[in-house]
């Protein structure tokens, strides 16, 4: 059976094209990673005319890309592995039927490795560089061993990465900060501004010196040091928001000369080709933007947690009855399918199960605030809107994100939770806490309410300059693509001698 199979949507063949006019784009299977990193393919194909980019998927996720790219774009579909007890057909995280069975995914999507080379060698020439999720840590060496360089991409800012990577590598401050009493903490090498919190520290990172956890050993095995020894690293975000962390990011890096290219928000430099990016906004089969043209401007909370922690239904429950209580207009997006409402929802609230186009839901003049995971695409889309956040993290970096947007930008405030928040056994804010917060965030005529909307307003318009022509990451995207074909071919990192350095560091 062949180990690849191309669909190309309307563009030449990949094996017929210039590796020098080839980007290769390889994203994570979880939708908060794969949207980016389709719309960093688009924003190529619409800028740089003349590169042929191809998108790598699978098979079930391919309907999925297929949908959000331009006509220029091609999909190659590499088989997903069989892993038992890993139910076949399910190839993103946003299908696995319990959390469980995340470590397993992890494993299965490691061993791509061999259908990946094989794509490679397939090709005429080598690309112009391979853009891939940091997950998928066996990209690097197999694009390496293919004479290809590696663009990390992590689908986190500049701060939140530069956090984990400076925990990791001076775990004493994180074990300080654990003993701290819940006092903020500063973290080594950021800038002078930043402290968090113990209940800040991804809890990956806080598992990370337990040898028996399935994620960490995943981690270390699989990713190890492939991440910092590729070629740069993309990222979502603009200079105006994440510039005083670019250098502290870029210093983990080994390669000489390696660099974060900040290129984002990604869903806005990628609107030079809406012909058929557009089909998911324009799809609304709740009426959610009928419901809010009825609705006074500012006056509607939107809610939504994404997609992959659980929210018990207690919490569902508390959440519901908080928004009731907060005398605000309220547009839930809920991922349950089991939950009910109470009855007491009231006609000021619409709870929507489907699909929610949020970025227009977001942009529509009846909404005043955003209560969201603070997961970096949400918290992109929500500045971007010009929104202020009601920030509930739960996984990940998600509460990194929290302290960056509302406490360092000031564009939002926060429920305070621990690692793990809504995911976590047996915490549940209560309804007064939701009640007052909701409050907080859509008071649009007090002090503190106008400071996070001036906030927020700068953050769009720097967001909307950073990619017009001639703005930070327009420019940014320019330069990456102009250095990727100055240097083809060229060979730039001693890898014995930089892993011999990184094992005397860490």
């Amino acid at each position: 059976m062949a180990t690849t199979t191309t669909t190309t949507n309307g563009g030449a063949a990949a094996a017929n094209v210039s590796g020098r006019d080839h980007v290769v784009i390889f994203p994570f299977m979880a939708k908060g990673h794969t949207l980016p990193l389709l719309q960093f393919a688009t924003a190529l194909a619409a800028h740089h005319k003349t590169l042929h980019v191809t998108v790598l998927t699978t098979p079930a996720n391919r309907a999925f890309a297929a949908g959000r790219l331009p006509p220029s774009v091609s999909l190659v579909e590499l088989p997903f592995p069989s892993l038992p007890p890993l139910p076949a057909g399910v190839e993103s995280t946003d299908a696995l039927p319990c959390p469980s069975l995340y470590p397993t995914f992890l494993r299965a999507t490691a061993l791509l490795r061999d259908p990946f080379a094989d794509y490679l060698a397939s090709l005429a020439s080598p690309p112009l560089a391979l853009v891939s999720d940091f997950f998928l840590g066996f990209t690097r060496a197999a694009a390496a061993d293919a004479g290809v360089r590696r663009v990390v991409f992590h689908g986190m800012s500049c701060f939140s990465m530069a956090v984990c990577k400076a925990l990791i590598v001076n775990p004493d401050a994180a074990a300080g900060g654990v003993t701290s009493g819940g006092d903020p903490f500063r973290v080594p090498g950021m800038p002078e501004h930043v402290e968090i919190t113990a209940d800040e520290v991804p809890d990956a990172l806080v598992k990370f010196g337990d040898a028996n956890d399935p994620v960490t050993r995943f981690l270390v095995d699989d990713v190890g040091f492939s991440d910092v020894l590729s070629w740069g690293v993309l990222v979502n975000s603009f200079a105006a928001l994440d510039e005083a962390y670019v250098a502290p990011l870029e210093s983990f890096y080994q390669v000489p000369g390696a660099r974060a290219w900040l290129v984002g928000p990604l869903f806005l430099a990628a609107a030079g080709d809406t012909s058929e990016l557009e089909q998911e906004e324009e799809h609304d089969p709740d009426g959610c933007l009928a419901w809010l043209d009825d609705a006074q401007p500012g006056s509607v909370v939107y809610v939504s947690f994404g997609t992959q922690a659980h929210i018990s239904n207690a919490q569902l429950d508390e959440i519901a009855h908080g928004l009731v209580q907060s005398g605000h207009r309220f547009l839930w997006a809920v991922r349950s399918d089991t939950w009910t409402p109470p009855a007491k929802v009231g006609p000021n609230g619409r709870v929507v199960r489907g699909w929610v186009p949020q970025r227009r839901v977001l942009a529509h003049e009846a909404v005043g605030g955003f209560v969201s995971h603070c997961g970096w695409n949400s918290a992109m889309e929500c500045l971007t809107a010009g929104k202020p956040i009601l920030a509930w993290p739960m996984i990940a970096e998600q509460h990194l994100n929290a302290r960056h947007v509302a406490n360092i930008l000031g564009a939002g405030v926060r429920i305070d939770t621990k690692p793990g928040g809504m995911a976590a056994a047996g915490e549940v804010v209560g309804r007064a806490d939701v009640e007052e917060k909701v409050r907080a965030l859509m008071d649009a005529e007090g002090e503190a309410g106008r400071k996070m909307r001036a906030r927020a307003a700068w953050a769009q318009r720097e967001a909307k300059s950073a990619v017009g022509e001639g703005g930070a990451s327009r420019v940014a995207l320019r330069e990456l693509v102009d250095e990727l074909q100055r240097t083809y071919g060229e060979v730039v990192v001693d890898e014995g001698k930089i892993m011999y350095s990184l094992r005397l560091i860490i």
